[in-house]
């Protein structure tokens, strides 16, 4: 067969670094699905990410080579797919693996029929038979060998895997209300995280270990309402111990993947978009409560970081920085001692202990990984220095180790802008602004969201794909429910009510074009959208929240805000319908754990009016105050409950109110402020 790799006039970053592969390459279309059927051959879908450092070492290994690319494309029809720019296809085929072998993961190879069923797949395979695993080779053949000679078994085990992934939309669903007895539902959501609690080095679970954001969240929102301190230590000691771990870049700010052991001291070298967003949130929220100077830090540097190394020209951010450089996984991060002493003179000996760098290194080949073992202010006493000399001589020495490792090769790039992710960075911008106050996190937040209206919104659509070589791809519903979200956040932070309008118009369309058919739970994939196998709903949790889960927290706001009571209904019933599991596995299900914590207690309605309002909105919002209403306005506002009745020929005046019945308006933001407190 003719070799006719098309990857070559994509766009992703993934796509291309596959499109001088030997392999006969189409991207997820019609030409490919048609060939398929025409020649009534089997479809390998092979799912990765740019910065996926297995699926780098299986193309190496196999999709380079020319004898096995002579079998894929005798016998296949070979699909590529950037997972990000696809989530969709990734969660289907994804659990379709996940039923077949018990897990899952990526390179994601999987084998459809040609009406698109899948019926056998895996992960990484290796080129040569290895500890137990059928080599790539192997696979092939006897994918090839059972599609030709026991078709109607392979049509069969194809039809049963379907039949699974659809049934899996059903998952867990019952209809019990959050209990009356919220203080039982709140203990036992506590309870349950906590007993996978690592109170050592902070985290949940064994090695890997990863961020678990929303979890670390849930607990400093039971904190606030419940004054639990068990919650509050194990989030601050797993924040603590992130943030002096390897996971984060000690030099430059931002925090890898997740981390290969429970010190989280290797970590697994990619830098996300996402985890570095989601992670700003946490160590915003963190800093609101205990206003330790450690975490201002790392959210400041890592916001540095992105700017710095994910945003282009006009203020979108790219997805991802690879973990390997020059082939290697974290070259470019890591050091010999040697080479700090020949940079960092007489302050060697200092930044060397504190970093934990050593002459036989802790990581591979004698490298070190920058990593904390104790704070500052303990390593300064036991050493008898000054706090402020010691880090004087630390900000000195990341300074020199900076500038060296500027001229080291950097990790590839993912350029992909996606809307989700961009809007959970618009969300963390907002969450960075309110707890510190610094304007251009504000300012960097609207940059964003306009670029994000500029690029993806045609007409009243929003799109995940702009109009690329092919068809323009439908938002899906996380970029949808992310971007309502960050809308929220925009209008708390600069009392613009035009924010407020247009994630009521985006809500209306969440409701219209990704609803089931109960009109309950969402979509994963718009109505509009053509060419998948199964319009999936995600509950759990993944790397980022779950979209229904963050759906179900916009209702709840917005339905307060716009008085739409028919939208709180549905966010409770959403979260009723779940209850079981959220209480059982809240480490699957932290943000519906939130949801949960917004729907049990009151939720305060603030509004501040008059002619000088907007100045009080940074010294109100620097507080931790979760689940509430925030709204200000210079002047009465058409389609606002909460604005109604209320003076605006003032300079300025503070409102409380729940359930749209206010307490007695204070003139003084101190006055207001203390009582505000009083009140919780």
């Amino acid at each position: 067969m003719q070799h006719t790799n098309r990857l070559i006039h994509e766009s992703s970053p993934y796509l291309l670094q596959h499109a001088h592969n030997p392999v006969n390459w189409y991207p997820w279309g019609e030409e490919a699905l048609q060939l398929a059927k025409e020649k009534n051959l089997p479809i390998l879908v092979s799912i990765g990410y740019s910065s996926c450092h297995w699926c780098h070492v299986m193309e190496k290994e196999s999709f380079e080579s020319a004898d096995i690319a002579a079998i894929m494309n005798a016998y296949f029809v070979n699909i590529k797919v950037d997972r990000e720019e696809r989530p969709d296809l990734d969660h289907i085929y994804m659990d379709a693996v996940q039923t077949l072998t018990g897990s899952g993961g990526w390179p994601l190879n999987v084998f459809l029929t040609p009406d698109t069923k899948p019926f056998f797949g895996g992960t990484y395979f290796p080129p040569e038979r290895a500890h137990n695993r059928m080599s790539w080779k192997e696979v092939l053949l006897a994918v090839h060998k059972a599609f030709t000679e026991q078709r109607d078994a392979v049509e069969q085990q194809a039809q049963q895997l379907t039949q699974h992934i659809k049934a899996a939309n059903d998952f867990g669903l019952s209809t019990e209300s959050v209990s009356a007895e919220t203080n039982e539902t709140i203990q036992a959501i506590e309870a349950n995280i906590l007993q996978t609690a690592d109170t050592k080095w902070g985290g949940f679970g064994r090695a890997p270990k990863f961020p678990q954001t929303m979890v670390i969240r849930t607990l400093l929102r039971i904190y606030y309402h419940t004054h639990s301190e068990k919650a509050l230590k194990q989030a601050l000691l797993s924040i603590d111990k992130m943030v002096q771990g390897g996971i984060y870049d000690q030099i430059a700010g931002g925090f890898a993947r997740y981390s290969t052991d429970t010190e989280w001291l290797v970590p697994h070298f990619e830098k996300m978009l996402y985890d570095n967003a989601l992670l700003v949130e946490l160590l915003a929220e963190a800093y609101q409560i205990t206003h330790k100077s450690i975490y201002r830090q790392a959210m400041v540097n890592t916001i540095e970081w992105m700017e710095e190394n994910l945003m282009d020209a006009k203020g979108g951010f790219y997805s991802a920085w690879d973990a390997d450089s020059e082939g290697v996984e974290g070259k470019y991060y890591v050091w010999k001692k040697a080479e700090i002493e020949a940079l960092l003179g007489e302050d060697a000996p200092i930044f060397c202990q504190f970093y934990g760098v050593t002459q036989s290194g802790n990581w591979e080949y004698g490298h070190n990984i920058l990593w904390i073992k104790e704070p500052l202010e303990v390593f300064a006493e036991k050493n008898n220095l000054s706090v402020e000399l010691l880090a004087q001589i630390l900000e000195k020495g990341k300074q020199k180790l900076l500038a060296a490792r500027s001229k080291r090769v950097k990790p590839g790039l993912d350029n992909k802008i996606l809307p989700g992710w961009n809007a959970l960075m618009i969300q963390a911008l907002a969450k960075a602004y309110a707890a510190t106050g610094i304007e251009a996190f504000k300012n960097r937040a609207i940059e964003t969201m306009q670029v994000l209206e500029n690029k993806f919104k045609h007409e009243q659509q929003w799109l995940h794909q702009p109009n690329t070589q092919r068809q323009a791809l439908p938002a899906f519903l996380d970029d949808m429910a992310f971007v309502i979200q960050a809308y929220i956040a925009l209008q708390e932070i600069t009392g613009d009510a035009s924010y407020l309008n247009k994630a009521e118009l985006l809500s209306e369309q969440v409701m219209q074009d990704y609803s089931d058919e109960e009109n309950l739970f969402f979509y994963f994939t718009s109505k509009l959208q053509q060419n998948v196998l199964v319009r999936k709903k995600e509950l759990y949790d993944g790397a980022t929240p779950s979209g229904n889960a963050v759906m179900a927290a916009n209702l709840l706001y917005l339905a307060s805000i716009l008085d739409k009571p028919e939208w709180a209904r549905r966010s409770r019933k959403m979260t009723a319908s779940l209850m079981k599991p959220i209480v059982n596995y809240p480490t699957s299900f932290g943000y519906w754990a939130l949801v949960v914590l917004q729907q049990s207690f009151p939720i305060k309605e603030v509004v501040f009016t008059g002619e000088e309002a907007q100045n009080f909105i940074t010294p109100f919002l620097k507080n931790y105050i979760p689940d509430k209403i925030f709204q200000v306005s210079q002047n009465f506002k058409e389609g606002f409950p909460l604005l109604e009745g209320k003076d605006f020929n003032c300079k300025s005046t503070f409102y409380v109110c729940e359930n749209y019945s206010c307490q007695k308006p204070e003139i003084n933001f101190g006055n207001f402020f203390s009582q505000f407190q009083l009140n919780h």
